[in-house]
């Protein structure tokens, strides 16, 4: 007996290479499908990105995102499962209780290291160099009212040589991010 589809929708602010990798893992799975990519930024490359994949993208505001408005587009959508992905803003406590332990995110440090509020990209892997940290790595956890306090998924770490730049920091952790964010979800459905 086989089960039914999950429907991930992807929430993401920027770029989109983590959408993009999941929506390319996902596009002939049996187990989920995306369904919709979500912006709050209107030029967000991760836009292009799901139109290549043939997934329906919309922009919303952070008002629409607390209103309900975002929550409609999901639910309109069957939205299964959130993604987020590169998304800066906080997530609504009303967005949590509709979805409750089904929105996922990715945070490119070992939380509790280095998470809050502020805390993203170029920002983390500044402050990891900073510390003289020897490793580094991702966090995918669920997410709850406080910025990367939910309950831990799952970890991955990677070493980082005394040189290493920011922007070196940064390719090593965005290759564990494209290799493991995808499975980890799967693993979740």
């Amino acid at each position: 007996m086989c089960c039914l589809l999950k429907n991930l929708a992807i929430l993401a602010s920027g770029s989109g290479t983590n959408a993009e990798k999941i929506m390319e893992y996902f596009q002939q799975s049996s187990k989920a499908r995306v369904v919709l990519v979500a912006s709050n930024k209107k030029d967000a490359y991760v836009l292009e990105r799901a139109k290549k994949y043939n997934v329906p993208g919309i922009v919303f505001s952070k008002a629409e995102m607390e209103n309900g408005r975002l929550e409609e587009s999901l639910r309109k959508h069957r939205t299964d499962i959130i993604i987020l992905a590169g998304f800066l803003l906080q997530v609504p406590g009303r967005l949590i209780k509709a979805f409750p332990d089904k929105i996922i995110n990715i945070h490119p440090a070992l939380l509790p290291k280095y998470g809050g509020k502020g805390m993203y990209g170029r920002h983390v892997h500044q402050a990891v160099k900073d510390s003289g940290d020897s490793e580094t790595g991702i966090t995918i956890h669920l997410v709850n009212e406080n910025y990367d306090e939910g309950k831990i998924i799952f970890q991955a770490a990677v070493s980082i040589e005394k040189g290493d730049s920011p922007e070196q920091i940064a390719q090593k952790v965005h290759a564990l991010e494209h290799k493991y964010y995808p499975n980890v979800i799967e693993s979740l459905i």
